[in-house]
């Protein structure tokens, strides 16, 4: 995993949070998947790092570069 990786994470609340890896707090919140997933791949190609998506569980779904 690069520093600078974007993780769609589920949120405690609901919804899904984007958080920059090892950050304690979001970047931005989401109530779909999909538009977290949207916000964090744009995030992701204009800082050159790596875009991670988990599910629900937490377990990761998928892994972009």
């Amino acid at each position: 995993m690069t520093k600078k990786s974007q993780h769609v994470v589920p949120a405690p609340d609901g919804g899904w949070n984007v958080k920059k890896a090892g950050a304690e707090r979001a970047s931005k919140h989401f109530s779909t998947q999909g538009k977290a997933v949207d916000w964090a791949r744009s995030v992701s190609r204009n800082e050159k790092s790596e875009l991670v998506i988990h599910r629900r569980d937490g377990t990761i779904r998928d892994k972009d570069s």
